[in-house]
């Protein structure tokens, strides 16, 4: 895996960490803010100094310095975890990424991520993500599944099994509703609101059968709606004031 990593030097690796996000974030302004603004960098860049006391077998070492990331960035990643090139994660606060964990090159990762385990075994059990995949904020992959390359995880999905190349899946559990999507954009925004469109599908739907029952009835609805209408105005009043 990540043969293309392998190729480059450690110092190599962290001097591309810290140029990813003038890629990736429109918001980078300067090189100071990407000292003090951008815990994922540091995350990542710690942890690549951390897996090679690992590999070494320095892994109290490893630990330790993955220990104060976690402290200092609110990030837990285990130095075992394999990371790949260019990885982005994006204001990073709360993610988590297991041990036996695959991150493949090119990936962006947004906060609240978990990378997680479902079992006790001492074997694979977190995800790999492959390459140029894209994970919306909050987003939980468990177990030893296998997300495809050029895929996109909604925000607070829960994947539980393989995510196919070039897919869009959202929800809890996730559910895969675009396949084939070679697009190559990684805008998570794009993403749809599948609750939304429930809301719209069930809206349709039942002022289609209030329009066959006035047809075939006659019934007059009329009063009924004014009913409705006071109690929708008073919901949108009660939620502009927890607004407030």
């Amino acid at each position: 895996m990540n043969e293309e990593k392998d190729k480059i030097g450690l110092w190599e690796q962290i001097k591309e960490d810290f140029c990813v996000p003038k890629v990736n974030d429109p918001a980078l302004k300067s090189n100071i803010e990407l000292i003090f603004n951008y815990p994922g960098v540091w995350a990542i860049v710690n942890h690549r100094i951390a897996n090679k006391f690992y590999k070494k077998g320095f892994k109290l070492i490893s630990r330790v310095i993955m220990g104060i990331t976690q402290f200092l960035c609110n990030m837990d990643v285990h130095p075992a975890a394999s990371i790949g090139r260019r990885v982005f994660i994006d204001h990073g606060i709360g993610v988590v990424i297991g041990e036996t964990a695959i991150i493949e090159d090119d990936v962006l990762i947004y906060q609240g991520v978990t990378l997680g385990g479902v079992s006790l075994d001492k074997g694979k059990r977190h995800p790999t993500i492959e390459k140029n995949t894209v994970i919306g904020s909050g987003a939980k992959i468990l177990g030893n599944i296998t997300v495809g390359e050029n895929s996109k995880i909604g925000a607070n999905s829960v994947v539980i099994c393989d995510v196919p190349p070039n897919s869009t899946a959202v929800g809890v559990p996730a559910k895969i509703i675009k396949k084939d999507d070679t697009n190559g954009k990684l805008n998570h925004a794009d993403l749809p609101d599948i609750n939304k469109e429930m809301f719209e599908y069930l809206l349709k739907r039942v002022a289609i059968l209030e329009h066959h029952i006035n047809k075939h009835d006659g019934i007059d609805l009329s009063s009924e709606d004014y009913d409705l209408e006071c109690v929708y105005k008073k919901f949108i009043l009660a939620m502009n004031s927890i607004k407030k």
